[in-house]
């Protein structure tokens, strides 16, 4: 075969892969009696798939209002957030609900579970809000994950606080959402209830090798994450 000289090679390069997370000059202010507040002040960084990030800061330094802000639940004053390479405050509000129903799992510090629904309910609500045909039986096997199957006709207010989060960890999980984002986890439940629910966010992240940001002020918690960032007074320390 005859030589192909090299000036007529074409070299293959592959695409460059998208971080499942950016933040691009993320900014936020309010309004207050004094004046304008800024909560966040041009915040840069990205986390590619399947890392576990770790937010910390003090009380009101502004890393629940940049998590909100990841994940669409609130609007910037400034800068962007790109989910997958999908500029999210390019779309509406709807396109941003459907991006969430599609990508995103959340776990509150407050558990946030409709107390009209039982657990089963619950973790079920996810799935029928996506079509999915087999909800009871996936909901039924998440709770069971989780410990709960003796407990999936249960009411939130029957139920123990680390009860109620561990059902909003199956919520979370039950879509195998390629993004989760935790907000104090533990913050309404006592330190050994908390630890529980830490390692079994974990295991459940592990199996499902999604991308994982947590909001902790528990330093202990936030070293369980392959990476940390602080937050202080509104600005990324580095």
């Amino acid at each position: 075969m005859r030589d192909i000289p090299e000036a007529n090679v074409v070299q293959q390069t592959a695409a460059p892969v998208q971080p499942a997370i950016a933040a691009l000059g993320l900014t936020k202010r309010v309004a207050d009696a004094s004046g304008e507040l800024t909560i966040l002040h041009s915040v840069d960084f990205t986390v590619q798939a399947a890392e576990t990030l770790a937010l910390v800061g003090a009380s009101g330094s502004g890393k629940s209002t940049l998590l909100g802000l990841l994940a669409g639940l609130d609007t910037p004053s400034d800068g962007k957030v790109l989910l997958g390479g999908v500029d999210i405050y390019a779309l509406d509000e709807d396109g941003r609900a459907r991006l969430r129903k599609e990508k995103l799992g959340f776990v509150f510090q407050s558990f946030q579970l409709l107390g009209h629904l039982t657990a089963l309910e619950n973790v079920m609500l996810p799935l029928e809000l996506r079509g999915d045909a087999n909800a009871r039986g996936r909901a039924t096997e998440m709770l069971g994950r989780v410990g709960l199957s003796s407990r999936l006709k249960h009411y939130p207010k029957f139920m123990s606080g680390g009860e109620q989060q561990r059902v909003a960890l199956a919520r979370a999980f039950v879509t195998e959402p390629p993004l989760l984002f935790a907000d104090e986890p533990t913050g309404s439940l006592d330190a050994a209830t908390g630890e529980a629910v830490i390692q079994l966010m974990f295991e459940l992240n592990r199996e499902r090798g999604s991308t994982l940001v947590l909001v902790t002020h528990d330093t202990s918690i936030a070293a369980r994450c392959g990476r940390t960032l602080t937050i202080a007074a509104g600005r990324l320390l580095v």
